[in-house]
């Protein structure tokens, strides 16, 4: 176990002592102490960053419903006010190591891209290591089944009111850190008919016209990332099994994609290998490395509604999927 992984366990098995005692966390695992020290490190930069933000007035919001019966399985949908016609839908697949997140900590981020035209689908998965894979791709899976179906719905109750509108002829995912591989991996899924029965998916009827995959890691390293597997993969599946080989399932059908990484993101070094595999299928990417290497740039800095860099790439995305409208 390496020196940073021992590092998170022991800040898991704190905050449970402090909370509950020294017994509590002596009867956890490994596994549970490393997503609660991973939760309790993520959060704290995570409030940091957001406090004293509010939901802006020009955008409406529908919170709170469910697409699954888990209580983790939550959406929000954000829209420009007063729209009255389905709009280009993004998909926000956030981040978290498989372990961490939720659809509150992205609302602000996925609220900035409402305002630039989109309805946008915010919402929370299950999560590691209590849920193995692939119940986070059944989610997704889940989310735009929900879409879907309810396209142009009105929804109406105590706690949200409002319409929402969405046009599944036109659909886009952005996704970052273990989202952006979720991400990759579900469109694949989509793309790939085959891929998508090796996971047992059935994906509804929608077209996908672009994707924004930011910070992310497409291949798992079953080296240097042992307890994230344990977290996420389980006994069942390998990081080295077909289900997990991604980038062997992908096809020239992949949606045109934006790649970003920054000049301080520890998973930098993805970016243009993916971006050079999806040029060798022949699918339209660009790779962008936003900041100064003089004073780095760090990892998912997109969600930081108050950095100049985050608003630039936002809006750059957006372009992007805007392009690439039907």
């Amino acid at each position: 176990m390496d020196n940073r992984t021992k590092k998170i366990i022991s800040i898991g098995a704190a905050a449970v002592g402090a909370a509950a005692g020294a017994g509590a966390a002596a009867c956890m695992n490994s596994e549970q102490l490393f997503a609660i020290g991973i939760r309790k490190s993520f959060k704290k930069n995570d409030d940091k960053r957001d406090r004293g933000l509010t939901a802006p007035e020009d955008v409406t919001r529908v919170t709170d419903l469910a697409y699954g019966d888990d209580p983790e399985q939550v959406l929000d949908i954000y829209y420009p006010a007063g729209t009255r016609e389905p709009l280009p839908v993004i998909v926000s697949v956030h981040g978290g190591a498989y372990v961490y997140g939720d659809k509150n900590l992205y609302q602000y981020y996925c609220m900035g891209l409402a305002q630039k035209g989109f309805t946008v689908v915010n919402f929370s998965y299950r999560l590691a290591p209590k849920h193995k894979f692939p119940d986070q791709l059944c989610d997704i899976n889940a989310v735009m089944q929900f879409v879907c179906a309810h396209a142009g719905d009105h929804f109406y109750g105590p706690r949200y009111a409002g319409d929402y509108f969405c046009d599944p002829d036109n659909v886009f995912f952005v996704g970052d850190s273990a989202g952006a591989q979720m991400a990759n991996q579900y469109l694949t899924a989509v793309t790939n008919p085959e891929y998508a029965a090796l996971l047992g998916l059935e994906i509804p009827v929608f077209t996908v016209r672009a994707a924004a995959l930011n910070c992310g890691m497409y291949k798992l390293d079953p080296v240097r990332e042992k307890m994230l597997i344990r977290c996420y993969l389980g006994s069942k599946v390998s990081a080295d099994s077909e289900e997990m080989d991604v980038l062997s399932h992908m096809t020239g059908a992949f949606p045109p994609t934006f790649i970003m990484t920054s000049t301080g993101d520890f998973l930098r070094a993805n970016a243009a290998p993916l971006g050079d595999h999806l040029t060798g299928l022949g699918v339209e990417n660009e790779v962008h490395v936003y900041g100064e290497e003089v004073e780095p740039l760090g990892h998912v800095f997109h969600c930081d509604m108050r950095n100049s860099y985050a608003a630039a790439c936002n809006e750059e995305e957006c372009e992007f999927f805007r392009k690439h409208l039907a």
